[in-house]
C-alpha cells in the first residue's frame, strides 16, 4: 500500500515537472523563453514548445497584433503664431523586435505606451511649433503626420516596436481662445451680413425707382395715346356730324334744340325766366306754326 502511494506521488510529481517543461504558443503571441531574467530564446511560430521547469527557465507572452494607444486627455501645444490648441492624437503600433521589447521594458505593455505616448507628444510638439493653426487642421496636416510618423517610426524602433499609423483625432483651440475666435467669427458674420442688407437695400431702392420711372413713362405715354385717339375720333365724329347734319339743317337744328332742352330741363327744380314767343321756345310749338315763324 505504502509503495503505490508513493508510486502515485512520484508520478504526480512527475507529470508536474512535465507540464512546466510544455508551454503552447498561440498564434497571436509571441513566446519570450529567458533564464533567471537572460532572453535564451524568442518564439514566434505558433505551437507546442519545451523548455526547462521554473526556476530554471520561465516564459513570457507578448501580445503579436496591433494595438492602439488612445490617449485619454487632449495635450496643450503652442503653434508658430503663438496660439494655444488641444490635440488628440491615437498610435497604431506592433511589437516586431520581441528581444528588445523585453529588454526595454521587461514585457510590460503599460511602460511601452507610456513610453510611445512621450514620443509622440515630442513629435507632435515639433512639428506643431513650427506651423499655424490653419497648416495643422487643413493646409499641411498630410505633411504633418507624415513627419510625426517618421519621427515616431525611427525612435519606436530603437524600442522593438513598429510604428503602423499616427493620426490626429482632433485639434481645437483651448476654452480661452474659442470664446474669443467665436466672438471674432460672429463680428465678422455680422459685418458681412449687415454689407449684403445694406447692398441689398441700395438695389431694392435703385430696382423700386427704376419700376416707377417706367410706371411714369408707361402711364404718360398710355394718355398721350389716349388724348390722341380720343382727338382724332372727336375730329372722325365731327366730320360724321358735319356730314349728315349738311343734308338737312333743319333737322340739325331740332336736334340741337332737343339737347339744349335735355341739358336744362334735368330736374323739376329747374327754373327758367323766359318769354315763351322767344326762339329758344320755338319747337315747343306745333310744326305748323313754327314752319309759319320761319
Amino acid at each position: 500500500m505504502n509503495r503505490l502511494l508513493s508510486t502515485l506521488i512520484a508520478a504526480f510529481i512527475a507529470l508536474l515537472i512535465l507540464s512546466s517543461t510544455v508551454f503552447v504558443v498561440d498564434q497571436r503571441q509571441y513566446a519570450i523563453v529567458f533564464a533567471l531574467g537572460e532572453v535564451k530564446q524568442v518564439i514566434s511560430e505558433p505551437g507546442l514548445h519545451f523548455k526547462l521547469p521554473p526556476p530554471f527557465q520561465n516564459v513570457l507572452f507578448l501580445d503579436k497584433r496591433i494595438l492602439t494607444i488612445d490617449t485619454p486627455d487632449a495635450d496643450r501645444f503652442i503653434t508658430a503664431e503663438k496660439k494655444n490648441i488641444l490635440v488628440d492624437a491615437f498610435l497604431k503600433w506592433r511589437i516586431t523586435d520581441p528581444k528588445l521589447y523585453f529588454v526595454s521594458f521587461g514585457g510590460d505593455e503599460r511602460r511601452a505606451a507610456d513610453r510611445m505616448s512621450q514620443i509622440v507628444k515630442a513629435a507632435l510638439n515639433d512639428e506643431i511649433t513650427k506651423r499655424t493653426v490653419r497648416e495643422v487642421i487643413s493646409g499641411e496636416r498630410g505633411k504633418v503626420m507624415d513627419a510625426i510618423r517618421k519621427k515616431v517610426a525611427d525612435e519606436a524602433q530603437q524600442i522593438g516596436v513598429d510604428i503602423i499609423d499616427v493620426r490626429l483625432k482632433r485639434v481645437d483651440y483651448v476654452d480661452q481662445i474659442n470664446a474669443s475666435v467665436y466672438d471674432r467669427m460672429k463680428a465678422e458674420r455680422t459685418r458681412v451680413a449687415n454689407e449684403l442688407r445694406s447692398t441689398g437695400s441700395a438695389e431694392s431702392e435703385k430696382i423700386r425707382a427704376d419700376a416707377d420711372r417706367q410706371r411714369t413713362v408707361l402711364l404718360a405715354e398710355a394718355y398721350r395715346d389716349a388724348e390722341k385717339m380720343r382727338g382724332e375720333g372727336d375730329a372722325k365724329a365731327s366730320q360724321i356730324y358735319a356730314e349728315a347734319f349738311s343734308q338737312n339743317p333743319e333737322f340739325y337744328k331740332f336736334y340741337r334744340s332737343l339737347e339744349a332742352y335735355r341739358a336744362s330741363f334735368k330736374t323739376r327744380s329747374d327754373l327758367m325766366v323766359i318769354d315763351p314767343n322767344s326762339e329758344f321756345f320755338k319747337y315747343f310749338k306745333s310744326p305748323g306754326a313754327a314752319a309759319a315763324k320761319k
